[in-house]
């Protein structure tokens, strides 16, 4: 056993991957560009474990990810000479064969590190038994098992508290929480008990902000223009002090920038309402306060925590049939009339009718310009999207039939991509939701004996509302008007006066909008209802939209259900994990006040 460090000094805990593929040098950067005491990493997604479970089937041994060992071939070493703990998820759909292929690493250097497997997560083995007792995340009585090929619970921080309590160096995990990876080694160095809700809570937030990368530190940032460097942004890290409260920063000579604007941005990104639900804590996101903590320094505190769920979400993905996808130029005039022969045309020389797939998805995409200066600007695309359960039917019958009108429609007509294809096979996700006392994790270290950490937490009145708005989804009632275009206004794009931060939430999709000063926020906050988002994005008109709200950071955030069909891997959407719904909405043109666009940078 290691006694963990001295827990009055903040612990700084360091990002060096965001997603499996993310930058390989990034782990290097971290370890050698300044001081840091965990390095921490996320390589999942619903969509990753997808990709694991298909490169498994050609591989076998293939249900890592195999860019977290070429990192560690980089820092094994410097990590071990520092006292740097390593915690990550990278392994994926098999955590036991990433640590073996470590470890045959760490020989072939001549180090020996401590390397402990955190298990537990994969129910692809128990779904018959877990059938009665696995439910929906959302409507419906009982879970469509059919065609699962992964099935992941997201388990907590406290196996890797474990670990680490038990020696290890280097913790692998399967399938948890992207902020455990980093609320594990603040556990752990502080002491914290599983029921400290609100150091918990804050750990959580600081590990959301920074498991995207380059996400906190500048990149995907809509206020971009205003950061001097992002042609190579610095990786963020948090100091998490012994109450929680963090301090998200980068190396100092790196590029990007972290800012309140870049961390509340990362705050938005992918949640829902003001309750972030999680395995080991519930963290109130209408709670967190912000502060200028310096040049690249940003404060996280004020953070509140209350008690877990009694379930754990659970991930699912299933063969969901097969797809083609085809794209046609439409070149010019009559670009109305075009896509409607081709359409016509097509149909007819397709062997089968409309109603013979499982799913047709059509769309005119109007990317023309009038009077276009180049060939581009002329072009409009016309896009197809046949989906079934028969690989056959959606394969090269269809292709041939569209490449058949190439002569025979439209003048102007090619096709934007490759030339015939067969079907592709496409995954559906599937959400569910598992008793936590059902799902423990086990703990592996240096090849021991398992350890059993039970997943569920201990229990608590609920915290209450403490001076917040009983339903954070409606709007501030106000009648002084500064939520409307009264006055004298101009008419700008959206985004001239807000940033916002979009993202996938398996079949939904979020949008996170966000003001820079209090003036900004009084009007967003007005202006910004649920039916002048589906005026501005007429893709959502149909959906139901939530709308939440979250003051002390200027924010709102909506969560628009169905618009990513089933989940990002079925989706037939040209931008299917909806990265780019916020910086569309923020392109619109709204009257905005005139008084708000003389300063608009003032936190």
């Amino acid at each position: 056993m290691t006694d963990p460090p001295v827990p009055s000094n903040p612990i700084r805990i360091a990002n060096c991957s965001g997603f499996y593929g993310d930058r390989l040098s990034a782990a290097a950067e971290m370890v050698t560009g300044g001081p840091i005491d965990a390095l921490t990493g996320d390589w999942l997604a619903e969509l990753t474990m997808l990709i694991l479970a298909r490169t498994r089937e050609r591989r076998p041994g293939g249900g890592y990810a195999v860019t977290f060992l070429r990192q560690m071939e980089q820092v094994l070493g410097p990590c071990l000479d520092r006292c740097i703990k390593v915690v990550t998820n990278a392994g994926g759909l098999d955590p036991t064969g990433c640590a073996e292929a470590l470890a045959g690493i760490a020989h072939r250097i001549g180090v020996a590190p401590t390397i402990a497997v955190v298990t537990g997560d994969d129910l692809i083995d128990r779904l018959d038994e877990l059938a009665d007792v696995l439910m929906p995340f959302g409507d419906g009585e009982r879970l469509e098992l059919d065609g699962v090929v992964t099935a992941n619970a997201y388990l907590g921080c406290w196996g890797i508290v474990e670990a680490l309590t038990g020696g290890a160096d280097i913790v692998i995990t399967g399938r948890v929480t992207d902020a455990a990876v980093v609320c594990g080694p603040a556990a752990w160095h502080h002491g914290w008990a599983r029921d400290n809700w609100d150091a918990l809570a804050g750990a959580v937030v600081a590990g959301h902000v920074i498991e995207c990368g380059a996400q906190a530190t500048g990149g995907n940032y809509s206020f971009f223009t205003e950061i001097a460097d992002l042609t190579h942004a610095g990786f963020p890290w948090a100091e998490v002090a012994h109450d929680g409260s963090s301090v998200i920063g980068k190396h100092d000579g790196t590029g990007g920038e972290v800012s309140i604007g870049t961390v509340t941005s990362q705050l938005l990104y992918e949640i829902t309402g003001p309750r972030y639900l999680g395995p080991d804590v519930t963290a109130r996101f209408d709670t967190v306060s912000l502060s200028d903590a310096g040049p690249d320094r940003v404060r996280i505190h004020t953070v509140g925590g209350e008690p877990p769920p009694p379930t754990l979400k659970v991930a699912t993905n299933a063969q969901g049939g097969f797809r083609n996808d085809m794209a046609i130029a439409l070149t010019g005039l009559d670009i109305e009339a075009k896509a409607e022969l081709v359409e016509r045309a097509f149909w007819a020389a397709c062997p089968h009718e409309p109603g013979d797939f499982a799913k047709v998805t059509a769309r005119l995409v109007r990317t023309d310009k009038d009077d276009p200066a180049t060939n581009e600007q002329a072009v409009a695309l016309w896009r197809l999207s046949v989906k079934d359960p028969d690989e056959r039917k959606v394969g090269r019958a269809v292709s041939n039939a569209m490449i058949e009108l190439a002569l025979s429609t439209i003048p102007g007509m090619f096709s934007v991509g490759g030339g015939p294809s067969a079907g592709t096979p496409y995954g559906v996700y599937r959400p569910a939701l598992v008793p936590a006392g059902l799902v423990p994790q086990y703990v592996i270290i240096g090849g021991a004996s398992p350890i059993v950490v039970e997943s569920s937490a201990p229990s608590a009145p609920k915290v209450p509302d403490v001076g917040l708005d009983a339903d954070p989804r409606e709007p501030r009632a106000s009648n002084d008007g500064i939520g409307t275009t009264e006055g004298v206004s101009e008419r700008v794009p959206l985004g001239t006066v807000v940033g916002a931060r979009s993202g996938d939430k398996g079949a939904d999709a979020n949008v996170g909008v966000f003001a820079r000063n209090d003036e900004s926020w009084r009007w967003l906050d007005g202006f910004l209802t649920t039916d002048r988002l589906r005026a501005l994005l007429p893709e959502t008109a149909e959906l139901a939209v939530e709308r939440f709200r979250f003051p002390l950071i200027r924010s709102l955030n909506f969560v628009i259900h169905g618009l990513l069909e089933e989940g990002v891997a079925a989706s037939t959407r040209q931008d299917p994990q909806a990265k780019g719904l916020g910086e569309w909405l923020r392109a619109r043109l709204v009257d905005v006040p005139t008084s708000l666009l003389t300063e608009r940078r003032k936190y």
